[in-house]
C-alpha cells in the first residue's frame, strides 16, 4: 500500500471539517431544547474553546494586526452568536433547519462583497448565481408551496427573531470573510474568538437571564459532539485550507446546506419536503455558480 501524501491527507482532515459543519444545525438545536438557547450556545462555545486551546492551541495575539483583532473579533462574536441562537430560538425543528438554511447564504454574500470590497475578478454567472441563491432560500421559507411569497412571508412573520438573526449572521459572516481576507496576514483568532464568543453569551445569559437547564446523559453527549463539531471543525478546516487541495475543498463546501438539511434531518427526527430539497439545491447550485464566476481562467 502506498502511504497517502501530506496533501491528500490535509484534502481529508479539511473534508472532515465539512461533515463536522453539516452537523451544527441539528446538534445545536438538540442542546439549545435541554440547555435552553443562551445557556446552551454558551456551553456549547465554552466547551469548544478548551478543545480548541487543546489542539490548535491558544491564539498569538500579540503578534495579530490591530485591526484584525479588533474588526475580526467583533464580527467573528457576532455571526457566532447569530447563528447559535437563531437556530436555538426557532419555534420547531423544521423552522430550525429553515433558519439553517438562511445562513447558508454567505457564500453567495461573500463572493458578492469580495468584487464590491476587495476588487475581485469577476464573471457573468456571478448574477445567476447569487439570484439563485437567494431563490432557493425563498423556497425553502415557502414550505410545501415551494416559491410562495405569502406562505414565505407566514413563515417569518411566525419568528421574525430567528429569521432576522440567520440573515443577519449571513451578512456578517460573508463581511468577516471579506474583511479578514485583507487585514489577517496570516494570523488565525479561532481560539481567541470562540472564548470571546463563550464571553458574550455567558453575559447575555446572567443580564437577560437564560431558561432553566435540564441535565441529563443525551443532553451532556449532544453538548459534547456540537462543541467537538464546531471546535475541531475550525482546526481542521485550517489544517485543509494550509496544507491540502483548496480547490476540492472548496468545491465540497458549497453542499454543505444539502449535508447540513440531511443530517439535521436526522438528528432531530424531522421530514423535510420535496420543496425543501429542491431549495437546498438551488443555494447549493447558486453558490457554486457564484465560485465559478470568481475563479481566475488558466
Amino acid at each position: 500500500m502506498h502511504s497517502i501524501s501530506k496533501t491528500t491527507r490535509a484534502t481529508l482532515i479539511g473534508l472532515l471539517a465539512i461533515l463536522l459543519w453539516s452537523s451544527i444545525v441539528g446538534l445545536i438545536r438538540s442542546v439549545s431544547a435541554s440547555f435552553g438557547a443562551t445557556g446552551g450556545a454558551a456551553l456549547i462555545y465554552t466547551v469548544a474553546s478548551i478543545l480548541l486551546l487543546l489542539t490548535v492551541g491558544p491564539s498569538k495575539v500579540r503578534a495579530f494586526p490591530r485591526a484584525y483583532l479588533a474588526w475580526g473579533s467583533l464580527l467573528f462574536v457576532a455571526y457566532e452568536m447569530c447563528l447559535a441562537l437563531s437556530i436555538g430560538y426557532a419555534n420547531t425543528n423544521r423552522q430550525a433547519i429553515e433558519v439553517g438554511m438562511v445562513n447558508y447564504l454567505w457564500p453567495a454574500f461573500t463572493m458578492v462583497f469580495a468584487i464590491l470590497f476587495n476588487g475581485q475578478k469577476t464573471r457573468w454567472p456571478i448574477v445567476p448565481g447569487v439570484a439563485l441563491a437567494i431563490a432557493g432560500v425563498c423556497w425553502v421559507l415557502g414550505g410545501d408551496a415551494g416559491l410562495d411569497p405569502a406562505a414565505m412571508a407566514a413563515n417569518v412573520r411566525d419568528n421574525p427573531l430567528s429569521y432576522g438573526l440567520a440573515f443577519a449572521g449571513t451578512l456578517i459572516w460573508a463581511s468577516y470573510c471579506t474583511v479578514t481576507a485583507r487585514i489577517a496576514n496570516g494570523s488565525n483568532g479561532v481560539t481567541l474568538f470562540f472564548m470571546l464568543t463563550a464571553i458574550a453569551l455567558w453575559i447575555e445569559y446572567l443580564v437577560i437571564g437564560g431558561e432553566p437547564m435540564r441535565v441529563d446523559t443525551q443532553a451532556v453527549v449532544h453538548l459534547l459532539l456540537a462543541a467537538a463539531a464546531m471546535g475541531f471543525g475550525y482546526a481542521a478546516w485550517n489544517v485543509g485550507i494550509l496544507h491540502g487541495n483548496v480547490t476540492v475543498l472548496a468545491g465540497a463546501s458549497y453542499f454543505i446546506p444539502v449535508l447540513s438539511a440531511a443530517l439535521a434531518a436526522l438528528v432531530l427526527d424531522t421530514p423535510l419536503s420535496f420543496s425543501f430539497w429542491q431549495g437546498a439545491a438551488m443555494v447549493c447550485a447558486g453558490s457554486v455558480l457564484c465560485w465559478i464566476a470568481t475563479r481566475r481562467r488558466s
